[in-house]
């Protein structure tokens, strides 16, 4: 299918260049008749009204499809608005989940102290970036950094969940759950793997951590809340779990590989809106009534320069040329998008 769509680019392209071509010839064309035969000019203005017909009528198809692909592409993004609702919904319950593990008393005192108190305003995204020299405060936090058995990154990096804006620093009092996501936070989430951090210290090196991570520490009742929430996003993934280390590492897991590159494509879908031949359209369809429509009224109107009069009827023949041959494949694309 992307070969399909690769030729069908090529073909489109090639095609506007020769239709471009075509559109110089003739006003160079138009433009030697017109100075070997000044009666010919007289011909062509007999011919403006034919012309205004004809790109009027062009112009009306143009926008008539348009208008349809644009319900048809409103029809497909409001049946996939369910599917980014189910997606926002599951993410603000892992959220939950998150923020319940992050404020809990699983980390060891002075894990919360170095960050919060030491190191106030330093994000995760930060630390991930320290090379590029942007933050003065993730550079001495990597060279004071106390090891609390590396837990500091993975308490840092739950905080930039519960963000939502990338360049965010601090956490407000009561934890924001949208409706709709940012995508530069997805995109930073995904950029540096944000959940694999859980997969990492309670399922790979697990035995190394454990005892810097208290799980017996959260109490029941929060634990419940959190194997309820898990089920209500994924009931199958999650069916018959309980809370240990192997749930933690496995929703981590989920979270990175699943849940949050899922939410980015449905949130990027949305913002794409109208595929990029749609607008290509549109702009084919306003050079219409400009120059094929417009310039010849007001060539008319005005008696302006007999060179706007040529370029005006080489630009209406030249791009009748380039529909005919265009719009098997613009069809074909719009289809297939």
């Amino acid at each position: 299918m992307r070969k399909k769509l690769f030729s069908i680019n090529y073909f489109i392209l090639i095609t506007l260049v020769l239709s471009g071509i075509f559109c110089i010839f003739l006003i160079f064309f138009l433009d030697q008749k017109i100075t070997n035969s000044p009666a010919f000019i007289e011909i062509l203005q007999e011919q403006i009204s034919l012309f205004i017909a004809i790109s009027g009528f062009t112009s009306i198809l143009l926008l008539g499809y348009i208008v349809f692909s644009i319900f048809g592409i409103n029809r497909m993004l409001s049946s996939g608005d369910n599917h980014l609702n189910i997606l926002i919904e599951k993410m603000n319950a892992a959220r939950k989940i998150i923020e319940i593990i992050y404020k809990s008393k699983l980390w060891l005192p002075e894990v919360k102290t170095f960050i919060d108190d030491e190191f106030e305003g330093l994000s995760f995204f930060q630390v991930k970036e320290f090379y590029k020299g942007k933050s003065k405060l993730a550079i001495d936090y990597l060279e004071e950094k106390k090891g609390q058995d590396d837990t500091d990154t993975l308490y840092l990096e739950l905080k930039s969940l519960l963000y939502t804006e990338p360049k965010q620093k601090n956490l407000p009092n009561t934890i924001i759950y949208p409706l709709q996501y940012n995508t530069a936070i997805l995109k930073k989430w995904l950029e540096h793997k944000v959940g694999s951090g859980l997969w990492y210290h309670f399922g790979y090196r697990f035995g190394d951590f454990k005892n810097a991570l208290n799980l017996d520490a959260l109490h029941e009742r929060h634990q419940d809340k959190i194997i309820a929430l898990a089920n209500s996003i994924d009931p199958i993934g999650f069916e018959d779990s309980s809370f240990n280390d192997v749930f933690l590492s496995k929703f981590g897991e989920y979270l990175n590989k699943d849940l949050i590159p899922k939410l980015f494509e449905a949130q990027c879908d949305k913002k794409n809106g109208l595929s990029s031949s749609l607008q290509n359209l549109y702009i084919l369809f306003a050079a219409m009534v400009v120059i094929g429509v417009l310039l010849p009224l007001l060539s008319t109107l005005f008696d302006l320069p007999t060179i706007i009069l040529i370029a005006s009827f080489s630009f209406v023949i030249s791009a009748l040329v380039f529909i005919v041959f265009a719009g098997l494949s613009f069809l074909s694309k719009s289809v297939n998008s």
